[in-house]
Formats: structure tokens, sequence, C-alpha cells
């Protein structure tokens, strides 16, 4: 399944819950099946941190051939014949503005300035994304979505679209998400902040105008992040207390546990592993885009306006729910799945719920498990398939 993106112009200015204005503004987009007669097959997927509107599929290269290794990040989940069956689900995935994924965002220029945005370019929530979006719809003629998706943070873009358009979404699936940020997560996002906003090439967030990039700040928030993002078994499994090999020794000399004492070599796989996922990250990744989405999570809370009540929040919405969780995932535990299955059934909705028994954390939402796409497969087949013509 080869993908182009598209890209969709807006002129009019965009609201932000801020107070702030976004004006004129692009989203890109890929679409992936047929939306039907009646429009009533679209399922919107929303993303998670530092992911795109490239959920699915392939791109291809200027000859229109496939290209190696550009499969959407959800790849797995969604496609002809997979769990979200794009030969019978007109599929959307959109970049979020504040995005450095060809969105509007703090790389673009600031059409006030003729400068890259940078750090002045607005503070955006979930519900700002959740906008945006729905304004993109309505330019596809698409007035009521079959589902939305999300995992993670696109897990609260999800369960925000049905309170702030309850009328225009049937059915609501959120995967490893949560109704808020515990302390904790906020605490280690405010950590990886820090190693951006303290690395000497930021200049206060105006690095592009600078002729510098944040590597080092972006490669320790990203290392930060995948400690978090793993369980506890899975880096034991993976890399243990193994030492890694230098250069020209032989591995097995290496697992004697001879240790080399030094502050500045890579000694373990662990750490081998969590830099080289840093230098990756800090290659394609914004540093302004890391901190604009981490702040929209810190401030997602549809509770806060009832007192921390999450069955009064949760009142407006009118969608049927499936939500999903993993038993290692210590980052979004099911504990705060089961809060929003408690709030929704305690305002009589019709809500699905799976916890699944899987070893890898919170990444687990976006690796193959047999049971774990069989539900997701059995919800859209069974229990959304019977609104669509």
């Amino acid at each position: 399944m080869i993908v182009t993106p598209q890209t969709q112009r807006f002129d009019e200015p965009l609201p932000l819950r801020s107070g702030a204005v976004l004006p004129a503004y692009e989203l890109v987009y890929e679409t992936y099946g047929s939306l039907n007669a009646d429009r009533s097959n679209a399922v919107l997927i929303c993303h998670a941190l530092n992911a795109s509107h490239h959920v699915a599929g392939l791109h291809a290269d200027e000859r229109g051939q496939p290209i190696a290794r550009s499969e959407g990040w959800w790849h797995n989940m969604i496609g002809p014949g997979k769990s979200v069956d794009t030969n019978r689900w007109f599929v959307i995935g959109v970049n979020n503005i504040g995005s450095c994924f060809g969105s509007t965002g703090p790389t673009h220029t600031n059409p006030a300035t003729g400068q890259p945005w940078g750090a002045d370019f607005p503070v955006v929530t979930v519900e700002d994304w959740v906008d945006a979006q729905a304004r993109l719809l309505d330019i596809l003629g698409i007035e009521q979505l079959a589902a939305v998706m999300g995992g993670s943070l696109g897990g609260m873009q999800t369960l925000s679209w049905t309170l702030q358009y309850p009328e225009r979404v049937r059915h609501a699936v959120v995967v490893a998400s949560a109704p808020n940020l515990t302390a904790e997560n906020i605490a280690f996002n405010e950590v990886a902040r820090r190693a951006i906003v303290t690395d000497p090439d930021f200049h206060d967030g105006h690095y592009l105008r600078a002729g510098t990039l944040p590597r080092r700040g972006l490669r320790i928030a990203r290392m930060i992040g995948h400690i978090t993002y793993l369980s506890d078994d899975v880096m034991n499994e993976k890399f243990g207390r193994t030492l890694r090999a230098a250069d020209g020794e032989d591995p097995a000399a290496a697992a004697e546990l001879v240790y080399r004492y030094s502050t500045q070599d890579v000694e373990f796989q662990i750490e081998s592993y969590l830099r080289y996922q840093g230098d990756k990250f800090s290659e394609y990744f914004d540093a302004n885009t890391y901190l604009l989405i981490t702040r929209a999570l810190d401030y997602f809370d549809p509770a806060r306006e009832y007192d921390g009540n999450l069955s009064a929040a949760l009142a407006r919405a009118r969608a049927k729910f499936l939500l999903v969780s993993f038993t290692t995932d210590w980052r979004f535990s099911p504990a705060r799945s089961r809060e929003i299955v408690k709030a929704l059934l305690e305002n009589r909705r019709d809500v699905s719920y799976a916890e699944i028994d899987a070893p890898h954390g919170h990444d687990a939402f976006l690796l193959d498990d047999p049971r774990y796409h069989a539900a997701v497969k059995s919800y859209f087949e069974q229990t959304i398939a019977g609104g669509v013509q």
C-alpha cells in the first residue's frame, strides 16, 4: 500500500486555548482506503508524541517504487485485511500543528517576522489539535466519524474528541492512555525539557536563527523517554547486565565482566542502545516541538473544570468505547484506563475493555500482539461495522 502525503492550507486563523491565535496554517495528512457513498466509514487516527500523519503504508520514491523501511508507525495495525481493515474503512492520519513533520510548527516561518517561529510558536493543547482536525474533516465532507482511535497521547486526543464534538464520533478506541498525567509523568517530561533548554545550542529556542541545533539536549530527552516506554522485564531480557565489547575486542572477553572503570566509555549494552536511540532521535526531531508536545501532555485534564470529577467530565460523551491497556505499562498503567472505564460506566455509556498481559511496557501499543490486535479487529468488525452501510 503506497501512500502520498497531502497538505491542506487554512486561511482562517485558529483560536487556541491559551488565548493566542494561530494565523494561516497548514495540516499534512494521509488517507488509506476509500470513503463510501454516505461517508459513514471514516476512521481518524490520532498520533502520539514523536509520530506523524504517516500511520500506515509505504512512501514511494520519484519513480513510484516503494521505499524500504518507510512503513507507517501503525503499519501492523492498519491496512488491507488488518485489524483496521482499509478494504472497509477510510482511515485518516493527521499531523498535529506544532509538529515537525510538515504541519505548521516552530520550524516554519512566522509571517509576522519572516524568521522561523522557534520559541515564539504559540502553546498548543490537545483540544487545539482536535479543533484543527475537525476543520480538516469539514473540508473532506465528513460530518461524523465511524471511529476515532489513538494510543498514548493519541488516546487523549481520542477522548477529547468525544467531549468536544460528541455528536461527530460514534466510537472511540483509546489505547494505552490516561485521563491525565500523574505527577511522576509530568516530572519525567520536565527533566527531559530541562535537558533541552539547558543545552548551550538551544539559544532560548531560536537555535535555527543561530544556525545551531540542541542535539545534546534532545539525545538526553529521548533517552529519558525511552527508559519509561520499556518495562523492566524487557530491558533485562534484551540487555541485562551484558557488557558491550570494545572495538576490536572479543565479545566473550567483555562478558567476563572486566570493567574499564571509565566515566566516558559505553560499557553496558543498554548504554549503547540508549545512546543510539538518542542520536537517531536528535537527527530528525525538533526541540521546540518536543517542548510543545510534552506540555500538551501535561496540560490535558478534562476533569479539571469539574473539580477533578472525571465522571462529570465524561458525561458529555455519546460515543461507544473500546479501551485497551497493558499490564507492564507503568507510564500509562491499566489503573488509569480503568478510571476512564469506571467514569463512563457511571454515565451508562457502552464500554468494552481489554487488559492485555504483555511484557513490553508502554511500547506494547505499537508492537505485534495477537490478543491486542484481535481485540481491536473484533471491535471494528462486530461493533463499529454495524453502523456502516
